[in-house]
């Protein structure tokens, strides 16, 4: 066999289908797809779908199924061989040489997926076993429920040297065959192989077959010179082109789940048993550039989560700098930084789903990460520094590959440089516009931070600036920890829980309004996971019912499936009123129309007054006039107008038995 599965497999991992595809079709993001023509035959409404997630494309028109290389083979008429070659040259990935031995090279490799096999399976039986008492109170005391064992096929080594090499032995593994997959220790001057996981839980890690490749072994000892032991290189396995868990939280993803990256095994069994089921492990290495590949394929923005200790901001930073360069339209990384002394395993032990939540809905953008180390612990009080600090941006800025993204972090980074190195208006003779401001009493200049603590004018510490993750600020640290703050940030608000009930009782919306659905702005992260489980939910009904009452129930059905009961329960709870006539089931169509298109309109509307407020309030807090402190209590009865339109649709609905007020 020329091709080998793991060749093709490669091939795969390098090219998404929607790069593949989009060379010949004209595709537009629709939700967590992209939708054109069909490519096969002549159409006026988009029925060809690609979902780069899964790794296919289908054709409602003509029921053409596929992937990358069946795309090829059928819109340029080439055999398998040829579309694998052309994809390869596209990917530059070397094509595997054509020898006599290809098919033994392929066949040995099966063999050896067999040895891994047989061993997780052996280190499970031990850990049920007698044996495995310590073990099984390790995993106990970690809240790895027996069930969580078994979905992760955790096992347990035996301390003593022999006892997988003889099980193996046993069963016709040839010692070759056990020193090849590193499940044995070997070398010139060892006389005698043995085991290389021994008195250790074993974390089986597989490849995105479900095939065991390699294993993580955590010591139940102290004085062990290694806590984590992983296998070495293999012909299956090499550590920095593998994720822990990858090929369950692909699937979660395409879901609806967030990718949460981690540090460690027990960190995803954590995440993955709290609810979050889209989290992964680099394998005992910092992230790789394959890795982050990766994890582009899977979402646009993951999300990494570091321990929040020194150690934890400094591989937040190392990430950030391996990213950069690979940064392109719409593919970036978000940071989330646990409080300090806690992983994610902790966290989520003490304080539930809903304190790891707050953590996830908190994350920073890349650049905000970049920005807070070139800021930090720096004494900017001479012209010389600041013009130093300028350079570091702009080579930082420099090292982005895509020239639209490169463009836009020069913006943006130009645009906070201005911001914390502005003169002040009306101080010291300093009216105009330049690169620092006056610096009274000799004190060392520092630069000022994203957003004032004090919004009127008072100097609140210098630091970096901190972007919010949703439309609530605090207005002080105290204030962003207090339950109030936690429980606003929890709750899924009206407005948007009104459109969600809209799409799920009107499934007919998202005929018409699919672009418009999935470019709305979400301030709640469960809002935006239910978002995305609708738009699956209506892609995958090919056969529409005429019944608009039917294809409600469907929808809600099949959102309880895909596991959103809770959320559901959410939204119900966060509409205060039922008389939203038209968003609830049985409206007439012209109803729910008019109330859509006045929901999604004030929802845009509140938003834009969001983003003009913290406008306002920065500047009020730069330059405390008159004009300033007019603009905010403008902004302010803007934003109480809205609020006051939007009960205007309450009562909605004439032809649904309703009277209709003019809005």
């Amino acid at each position: 066999m020329r091709f080998t599965p793991q060749f093709l497999d490669e091939l795969r991992a390098r090219l998404s289908v929607s790069e593949v595809v989009g060379k010949r079709v004209k595709l537009k993001k629709a939700g967590r797809e992209w939708k054109g023509l069909s490519p096969f035959q002549q159409e006026k409404t988009p029925s060809f779908y690609v979902n780069d997630q899964k790794g296919f494309y289908h054709d409602f028109s003509s029921g053409k199924h596929g992937d990358i290389i069946t795309f090829v083979m059928e819109t340029d008429g080439l055999p398998f061989a040829e579309a694998v070659e052309r994809l390869a040259s596209l990917a530059g990935l070397p094509l595997p040489a054509v020898t006599p031995d290809a098919a033994r090279h392929e066949q040995r490799r099966k063999s050896l997926h067999d040895v891994m096999d047989l061993a997780a399976k052996f280190f499970a039986e031990t850990l049920a076993s007698r044996l495995g008492a310590k073990a099984r109170g390790y995993l106990a005391d970690r809240a790895i429920s027996p069930a969580t064992q078994l979905q992760f096929r955790l096992g347990y080594a035996s301390p003593d040297r022999f006892a997988l090499k003889e099980h193996l032995g046993q069963l016709g593994i040839s010692v070759d065959d056990m020193v090849e997959t590193g499940l044995l220790v070997a070398g010139n001057d060892i006389p005698v192989p043995y085991d290389r996981f021994r008195d250790r839980v074993m974390f089986p890690i597989t490849d995105m077959r479900g095939r065991v490749i390699a294993f993580g072994g955590r010591a139940l000892e102290k004085d062990v010179p290694a806590k984590y032991l992983n296998s070495p290189e293999t012909p299956l396995f090499h550590k920095g082109d593998n994720l822990y868990n990858h090929q369950t939280a692909r699937k979660a993803t395409h879901d609806g789940s967030a990718l949460i990256v981690v540090e460690g095994y027990v960190d995803v069994i954590a995440m993955v048993t709290a609810g979050f089921a889209g989290s992964v492990a680099p394998l005992g290495t910092a992230l790789t550039e394959n890795q982050l590949a990766l994890l582009w394929k899977m979402a646009d923005e993951p999300i990494l989560c570091f321990d929040g200790d020194r150690a934890g901001q400094k591989a937040a930073y190392r990430a950030a700098d391996l990213a950069l360069p690979f940064l392109s339209p719409g593919k970036s990384l978000r940071f989330a930084l646990l409080p300090e002394g806690q992983d994610p395993d902790d966290l989520v032990r003490s304080g539930g789903r809903g304190a790891m939540e707050e953590v996830i809905a908190a994350a920073r953008p890349l650049a905000d990460m970049l920005w807070s180390r070139e800021l930090e612990g720096g004494n900017f009080a001479t012209p010389e520094r600041r013009a130093a600090l300028e350079a570091r941006i702009k080579e930082l800025a420099g090292g982005i590959r895509d020239e639209v993204v490169r463009r836009y972090y020069r913006q943006d980074l130009a645009e906070r440089l201005q911001r914390t190195f502005a003169p002040e208006s009306g101080r010291g003779g300093f009216a105009g516009r330049g690169n620092f401001r006056p610096n009274s009493g000799g004190r060392p200049f520092q630069p000022r931070g994203g957003g004032p603590a004090n919004r009127f004018g008072g100097r609140g510490a210098p630091g970096p600036i901190q972007i919010p993750a949703g439309p609530y600020q605090a207005a002080s640290p105290q204030l962003a920890a207090s339950p109030i703050m936690r429980g606003q940030r929890s709750a899924i608000s009206r407005r948007e829980a009104l459109i969600l009930q809209c799409l799920i009782n009107h499934p007919w919306l998202l005929h018409d309004h699919l672009e418009e659905v999935a470019a709305l702005e979400l301030a709640h992260p469960e809002a935006h996971k239910l978002r995305a489980g609708i738009i699956a939910a209506f892609a995958n009904d090919h056969h529409h019912s005429p019944d608009p009452g039917e294809r409600a129930e469907k929808m809600r059905g099949d959102l309880d499936k895909g596991g959103f009961s809770q959320v559901l329960q959410r939204v119900e709870n966060g509409i205060t009123t039922a008389a939203v006539w038209g968003a609830r089931e049985g409206a007439a169509q012209d109803d729910v129309l008019s109330t859509w298109h006045q929901l999604v309109a004030l929802h845009r509307q509140y938003h834009s007054l969001l983003r003009e407020l913290k406008d306002a309030e920065l500047a009020l807090g730069e330059d405390p006039s008159e004009a300033n402190l007019a603009w905010l209590r403008d902004v302010k009865a803007r934003l109480a107008e809205v609020d006051g339109t939007e009960a205007l649709i309450e009562g909605f609905g004439e032809l649904s038995g309703r009277f209709q007020k003019s809005v």
